[in-house]
């Protein structure tokens, strides 16, 4: 299993690494243009991820962006129809609701809210289909 990181804050990406790591190879990105970049390099190199964590509020392109622009990818140049997409985790401190909601509209699978507990993070990669 390929796993992306992306957080910009340093304490939060590495605990989510900690957490994930045992569950396959992990990258980090600290912000949402690193992240597109690494999702569009993994397909051009036939190791795309399968999961990938995005902070919501992050420097240069924010996570509901980079999502955005990934499922755009998907959908149009890659061809990936929505069954065999990467599964995509929103992270987030906002306790905005709308904020969340324009995430899942925005064809995110799931959300874990800030501070991070590896209990909530597995629970939610558990309920996306891996095995945890």
């Amino acid at each position: 299993m390929r796993i992306l990181i992306a957080e910009d804050d340093f304490y939060c990406r590495k605990l989510m690494l900690a957490c994930l790591a045992p569950l396959g190879e992990c990258d980090a990105a600290t912000n949402g243009q690193e992240a597109f970049d690494a999702f569009a390099t993994g397909h051009k190199e036939g190791k795309p991820y399968d999961l990938i964590c995005l902070d919501i509020m992050m420097p240069e392109v924010d996570g509901v962006e980079a999502l955005k622009k990934i499922r755009d990818m998907e959908e149009g140049e890659l061809g990936i129809k929505r069954r065999n997409r990467c599964m995509i985790i929103m992270v987030t401190a906002l306790e905005d609701m709308k904020m969340i909601m324009s995430s899942y509209h925005s064809l995110c699978d799931a959300y874990v809210m800030k501070p991070i507990e590896q209990r909530q993070l597995l629970e939610q990669v558990r309920q996306l289909g891996f095995n945890v």
